[in-house]
Formats: structure tokens, sequence, C-alpha cells
């Protein structure tokens, strides 16, 4: 009889209750909201904290081995108090220098975010496509070698804005951007050649999906503009699981967290809470700690 029930038991599936992730939204500033968008349709269920290194932002401005040093310190603080089972860095300039040390220091999956010259070397049809990033990412030998191995048959016009993801941080927070200077940063992403004309812009820079409506509007003639969020989040689903409906336990977990937020207006609050961020904490990391 025992051992009829020890196997009865042995055949028997049981079902434990599913681990709810948290998962980390990483950017200098606001440009990352258009991935946690993303993130969180494909991981409804998750723990969702967005954190914006608001004193480090722009990134740009900071030497190399100076933004590496900023980003692991930020990252220790932030792992420590939230324990994250996966980190999204939604920053393409902080992803093309950083993530190779964030895999050495940390044991969980970093995603991150690049230009996204292979698709749209796949998917040109005048081999004219331009990448539209911050001057860092377009002086990082991580774009050039993605060019070289992914988009050799086609001519790649590399603009690095100076003002667009200000622009973008601005508007969110409910300041006045105005279009002129919007064109005037998006103008040398159209080249005309020999007939041809840019048919695919890479957004390679997480802002300025924030800003796409109005690029749309003003860009001189129809392109495909490539946001990278939705393959960011593919990629958060092959690493967490598909999204178990059945194990929602109701709204998810959100939080904001900024290292500085100065900026933080009536305007960003209310457009957080349109992201699911109604808690918003401030977690004083000065630029040089």
């Amino acid at each position: 009889m025992q051992v009829d029930l020890l196997a009865g038991m042995a055949s028997r599936t049981v079902a434990l209750p599913r681990h709810t992730p948290t998962i980390l939204v990483f950017d200098s500033g606001l440009g990352g909201l258009t991935v946690l968008s993303r993130v969180v349709q494909a991981q409804a269920g998750a723990h969702i904290v967005y954190a914006a290194d608001d004193a480090g932002f722009p990134y740009g401005r900071l030497a190399e081995s100076d933004l590496v040093d900023r980003v692991l310190s930020v990252m220790e603080r932030l792992v420590a108090r939230f324990h994250p089972d996966l980190v999204v860095i939604a920053c393409n300039t902080a992803s093309t220098l950083v993530l190779p040390a964030l895999r050495a220091r940390f044991a969980i999956p970093f995603v991150g975010t690049v230009p996204a010259i292979k698709p749209a070397a796949a998917l040109t049809r005048s081999r004219l496509i331009s990448v539209l990033a911050t001057p860092g990412t377009v002086a990082r030998d991580y774009t050039r070698g993605l060019i070289q191995s992914y988009a050799g048959g086609c001519e790649v016009t590399l603009v690095g804005s100076t003002k667009l993801a200000g622009l973008a941080e601005a508007a969110l927070k409910g300041e006045p951007v105005d279009d002129a200077t919007i064109s005037a940063e998006i103008a040398p992403c159209f080249v005309e050649q020999g007939g041809r004309r840019t048919d695919v812009v890479t957004l390679s820079c997480t802002h300025y999906p924030l800003l796409l409506e109005r690029m749309r509007r003003l860009a001189p003639w129809p392109v495909e503009w490539i946001d990278p969020a939705p393959a960011i989040a593919r990629r958060v689903v092959q690493l967490l699981g598909p999204d178990d409906p059945a194990s929602h336990s109701g709204a998810n977990e959100a939080i904001a967290v900024f290292t500085n937020g100065a900026g933080i207006t009536g305007p960003l609050r209310i457009a957080l809470a349109g992201y699911g961020l109604a808690e918003v904490v401030i977690e004083p990391m000065p630029l040089g700690n």
C-alpha cells in the first residue's frame, strides 16, 4: 500500500506559485519610457522599476571611462535596493559602451538597446539608410561595427543630434518645443542621391520615439522609422518566459526612481502616471558619487 501511495504522489503534477519577476528599466532620463510601455505590454504581471539617472543626464557629455563608472555605481545601488530579475538598459549611449562591464559585475541578465542597423538594412529598398542617434552613439566603434557587419550593401548616414533628447524631455515635461528646432535636427537624415532617397531612419536613442509623431509630420518625405522598443520587449520575453495572465494578482507594482528629481514637474508626474508610474521616489546619487 505504501508503494502504491508513493507512486501516486510521484505521478501527480503539483502547480507551484509562479515567481513574479521584477524588471528594472534604466535610462539616463525619460527616453526609456518608450521601452517601458512595450515591456509592460509583454510582461503585464511583472513588478516594474523605472530608473532615470537624471543626475547624470545627458550621458553623451561624459567621458567613456566616467560613463562606465557612473552606470556601474548607480546600478550597484539600484540592484541592492530592488533586486531585479532582469535589467533593461534603455539607453543606446550606455548600451554601446557599458553592457560588458555590467554583465561581468552582476549575475542577472541585461538587455541592451543598440542601433537597429540590421533590420534597417533588411528593410530598405533605396539602400540609403540613416542612423539618428546621440553624438556618443554615433562615435562608438560598436555602431560602426554593426554597419560593417550588417549594412555593407547600404550607404549609411550617421546623424548625431545634440538637441533631440533634451527636446523630448522638455516636451514630456510640458515645456514648449518648436517645430523648426525639431526639423533642423532631423534634416541631415534625409539624403537624395542619384535619384534615390533615404527610406529608413533608425531611432537610435530611446528618447526619440517620444517625438515620433512630430518627426513624421515634419519629415520632407515619408520614411520607415524604426523604434527598437518592440524588439527589446521580445528579448525580455525570451529571457523571462511568456507572461502568464493566470498568475496576475492584480495591477502590477510600478515605481519611478530619479537620481536627482529637480526636473519633475506637474505635467511630468501626470505623464509618468500615464505610463503606470504613479509612485515617484528620489534616490539621490549626485554625479561624481
